[in-house]
């Protein structure tokens, strides 16, 4: 069954809408044209008249007839006059005044008379605009004389001959108009509907025949989707400018505000990632430490049309997995050094269990309990300076290790810790687990001896290691921290290097720092931990 009870509106069309813009265009277009239109038949016709009925009242004050007929004060062939003038020059009306003003003669149904009409002075003829009765006209006065007396070059001044010409209406002056105007509406409109047309297509083409609704939908939804996503992602133009970026993005490389618009060489990144991001270097899982955060970066080149116009490059967060996973090969290097305890006990209650045997009670009794005094002696050192569990049990299971390795494991008499939270107690896990692999096996091809120094100091914890290995040479001294570095060859790359790199990521990530130098030919590592321990007590 269908659904009648909602009717959808259908939205216009590109077409439609830009076809419905041009007929609203080409209206105001006309109406401006016919405005114009109107001044501008006014003007001319206000110009054309003025001569005209300017001459028609000149031409009948200048009549003999006329001029006697006001000198003698008769009226007789006066109106013949006037209609021959008016039908012959077509002025709307004719009024003839003797010198007083009085009417002699009116071509009109009823007097208007001319006292309405402001003008000069008497003797002076006047052309202008008359408005009598809400009715516009262009009238001319001129002055009658009577040039019958001998020697006056110009006579007496006997009456005056009003001529005038009524404007038309609007509408009369658009209909003279309206051939043109119409020609010049319709070819507007032609050029108008067509050029619509034309846009319209073109512009589909442009957008891939979508509508502006369906584009500003794929906008909507693709910024939900981008800022949705849960790894960074930043697009690059060819110019180095950036076209887009996520929120994830922003958050990773600790960017201070989305970067629309600004050049990738001035984003405050590390110059690795700004090579990346630009196409400058190709990223396949490029991992790669920004501030404190692991990063792995891949980018791909856009194209459209087999033509090159950018780089999308998407950055994914490891710091907590690479965090969890070293934390995981603590764990794992303590259960190995649980598992050599075991075994170094079960080889000494072997040798224990020998010389019973042998009936050598009083040796086997010496040999256990030298054992047991050594083990004990080593874990009263650990767990009586150092008071955090986790930590404690790390040095303790490392000493076995260390064994194996051949390698003198030492407490520092200086090392005092409380107990710390879980969150410091794991940092510390890791970074000491990471320094402690580190100089083990630095010094493990010889006798070598490792020396861990844990306290307290200014509100931090301080962990340093002493080791008196072959030591690192003072050029490379700066690049130990740096991601994928080793002084140690493997047969897998990227396989080393992330020990000490992670290192510097926690210290760094507590506002700490973590450094390395050479003294009295011992190599030393030192890891500051800031950390308000007496919060830290509360958290537990």
């Amino acid at each position: 069954m269908s659904d009648t009870g909602v009717v959808r509106r259908r939205r216009p069309s590109l077409a439609g809408q830009l076809l419905v813009l041009q007929v609203f265009i080409v209206l105001v277009v006309v109406a401006g044209v016919v405005v114009v239109t109107l001044a501008q038949t006014d003007v001319a016709f206000r110009r054309q008249e003025s001569r005209r009925v300017l001459e028609v009242a000149e031409t009948i004050a200048a009549n003999r007839v006329v001029q006697t007929g006001l000198t003698e004060g008769t009226s007789e062939g006066t109106p013949g006059v006037a209609e021959a003038a008016v039908s012959t020059y077509g002025a709307s009306y004719v009024i003839v005044t003797d010198a007083g003003g009085g009417v002699v003669y009116s071509s009109l149904t009823s007097d208007r008379g001319v006292t309405t009409v402001e003008r000069p002075g008497a003797g002076r003829q006047w052309v202008g605009i008359s408005e009598d009765n809400g009715t516009r006209a262009v009238e001319a006065r001129v002055p009658v004389f009577d040039n019958s007396a001998a020697g006056e070059p110009v006579g007496t001044l006997v009456g005056y001959v009003v001529a005038g010409r009524e404007y038309p209406t609007a509408w009369e002056r658009l209909g003279e108009t309206a051939p043109t105007l119409t020609v010049y509406v319709l070819l507007a409109s032609l050029v108008g509907f067509g050029g619509s047309l034309l846009l319209s297509r073109r512009i589909k083409r442009q957008t891939l025949g979508l509508e502006p609704q369906e584009i500003a939908g794929l906008v909507e939804h693709r910024e939900a989707m981008l800022h949705g996503l849960r790894e960074g992602v930043v697009g690059v133009d060819q110019s180095g400018r950036i076209t887009l970026v996520n929120d994830e993005a922003t958050r990773v490389l600790a960017l201070p505000e989305p970067p629309v618009g600004a050049r990738v060489d001035d984003l405050p990144v590390p110059a690795r990632v700004t090579e990346v991001l630009s196409g400058r270097v190709r990223a396949d899982d490029l991992v790669i430490l920004a501030a404190d955060r692991v990063l792995v970066l891949n980018q791909m080149p856009v194209r459209v049309r087999d033509q090159l116009i950018g780089w999308v490059t998407t950055l994914r967060d490891r710091t907590e997995l690479v965090d969890l996973n070293r934390q995981l090969d603590v764990w794992r290097s303590t259960t190995d050094g649980l598992r050599a305890q075991a075994h170094e006990f079960a080889n000494r209650m072997h040798t224990v269990a020998g010389l019973i045997e042998l009936g050598e009670y009083e040796e086997a009794a010496q040999f256990a309990t030298a054992q047991s005094d050594a083990r004990a002696g080593w874990v009263e050192k650990v767990t009586s300076r150092i008071k955090d569990p986790a930590l404690a049990a790390l040095l303790v299971a490392k000493d076995s290790r260390a064994g194996e390795l051949g390698v003198h494991l030492d407490l520092h008499d200086e090392s005092r810790l409380p107990r710390v939270s879980e969150s410091l107690s794991a940092d510390l896990l890791t970074v000491t687990g990471n320094l402690l692999d580190n100089s083990m096996e630095a010094v493990a091809a010889g006798e070598g001896r490792v020396v861990v120094r844990a306290a307290v100091e200014d509100g931090a914890v301080v962990v340093s290691l002493s080791d008196d290995g072959p030591g690192i040479p003072a050029e490379l001294a700066d690049r130990v921290f740096e991601q994928g570095f080793s002084t140690k060859a493997t047969a897998e790359p990227g396989a080393r290097g992330w020990g000490l790199t992670l290192t510097k990521v926690v210290c760094e990530r507590r506002g700490g720092r973590v450094s390395v130098d050479r003294r009295d030919g011992h190599t030393v590592f030192t890891a500051i931990l800031p950390g308000d321990l007496a919060a830290e007590e509360e958290d537990r």
